[in-house]
């Protein structure tokens, strides 16, 4: 069986290994980045806590001793349903099987001007880009002209209150109190706002109602202004335009407010969903398609517990691609398969220093504060690709704690000639 793998994120990169050297399989990972990707900690790129490569592991170095799986670094163009093909930027690729694991991207609702200058934060590129606008932007300042072009540099404006943007605040909070004073002794941080827009009625909305009053209390602990129902209208770059009228200058305003799915073309329109996800069935093959899956982000489910589709968060990914491994193998011996039945063990977010939120349903139980935030690292150290990944990460977590500081705040550009 020919299993054509697109996407290495968490559901790609799963089932790759979990059909790692299994007999009667011949399996080709693409991807358009040569690495995995962990995205919960591109919050920690972004704001100079850890390296890029810290969360980055080469995809060819997870196979260097597999017999049957190999790896393309090419973009997907198009599927050619009818002829068992995919179309990348470099070459044809036939199949037996294809799973779609292409995850999603930066949904900013058809807002053009949004999209063009509002920073987003879905790659490990973004999240550098991001690390290197907010530390020029504090360059700027210190020679800001006047007090209203150095209110609109120093204020920070965080769209989307889910654990991406609560996890953000949080850390340039931290950072606002402990590390950039003593960079920048010339600059007064009693100016500086960092304001958190939602626009439901609470922080991490997803999660339970103790997770979303703690954490908003945290953040408010931390100096984080939180506006809840409240929604963006546009920004053009120096202010943020909100609903009812009002604005905030500001020159960084980052998106962290929805997601897309990122589809390929050659998908019917019929096939998809809210969010721009596929739509598949309870084996995460796409309905009406023989041999076509889509698993992860990419993938629209709705069940009786989640009737807007299934979470877009990495154990949804992660539980698919191992119905897929196993399924698939029962394919190969005639016998029944599997239908998808998606555990959830609980989720969590952390807002600060000594400070997250953990629910777990079954039992039902709720950690908030130093437990939590213990739970949350030891989970994310457990997750993250590679010994000497989660070694450098450990170690930079352990630096920080105690010295109240990072140690990569660098500005990259080239020189003009």
């Amino acid at each position: 069986m020919k299993i054509v793998i697109a996407g290495g994120g968490f559901g790609g990169l799963r089932l790759a290994r979990k059909l790692n050297n299994k007999p009667g399989f011949e399996v080709l990972l693409i991807d358009r980045f040569n690495h995995h990707q962990f995205q919960p900690l591109f919050y920690q790129v972004a704001t100079a806590g850890l390296d890029a490569s810290n969360i980055s592991f080469p995809l060819r170095k997870v196979f260097h001793n597999s017999r049957n799986i190999r790896f393309r670094l090419a973009e997907i163009r198009s599927i050619n349903s009818s002829e068992n093909k995919i179309i990348t930027d470099t070459e044809d690729i036939s199949y037996d099987v294809l799973v779609l694991a292409t995850g999603a991207s930066t949904n900013f609702f058809g807002n053009e001007k949004m999209a063009a200058n509002a920073l987003p934060m879905k790659s490990t590129v973004e999240a550098l880009q991001l690390r290197y606008r907010l530390l020029q932007n504090f360059e700027n300042a210190t020679m800001a002209g006047n007090e209203e072009e150095l209110n609109r540099l120093m204020n920070i404006v965080i769209v989307g209150g889910g654990p991406t943007g609560v996890e953000l605040s949080g850390t340039l909070a931290e950072m606002k109190k402990y590390v950039l004073p003593k960079d920048y002794p010339e600059l007064d941080f009693s100016k500086m706002n960092i304001y958190l827009l939602e626009g439901t009625s609470k922080t991490l909305a997803a999660m339970s109602e103790k997770s979303s009053m703690q954490s908003k209390k945290y953040l408010q602990k931390l100096g984080v202004q939180v506006m809840t129902d409240v929604l963006v209208n546009d920004y053009d770059g120096a202010t943020v335009l909100l609903k009812d009228g009002s604005v905030i200058p500001s020159s960084i305003v980052i998106w962290a407010a929805g997601i897309k799915g990122n589809i390929p073309a050659g998908i019917d329109s019929d096939l998809i969903a809210r969010g721009n996800r596929i739509k598949t069935d309870k084996y995460c093959k796409i309905e009406g398609l023989e041999n076509i899956y889509a698993i992860g982000d990419l993938a629209y489910l709705e069940t009786e517990k989640f009737k807007t589709g299934l979470p877009q968060v990495a154990p949804v990914a992660i539980q698919q691609a191992d119905l897929l491994a196993y399924n698939f193998k029962q394919q190969q011996k005639g016998k029944t398969l599997r239908e998808f039945n998606y555990n959830d063990k609980g989720s969590m977010a952390t807002v600060g220093r000594n400070l997250a939120v953990v629910d777990v349903p079954k039992p039902k139980l709720h950690f908030g504060g130093f437990i939590a935030w213990l739970i949350w690292m030891a989970l994310h150290l457990m997750l993250i690709l590679g010994v000497k990944n989660r070694f450098f990460v450990f170690c930079n977590w352990l630096y920080s704690y105690f010295t109240y500081d990072q140690s990569l705040r660098l500005i990259f550009k080239n020189r003009k000639k």
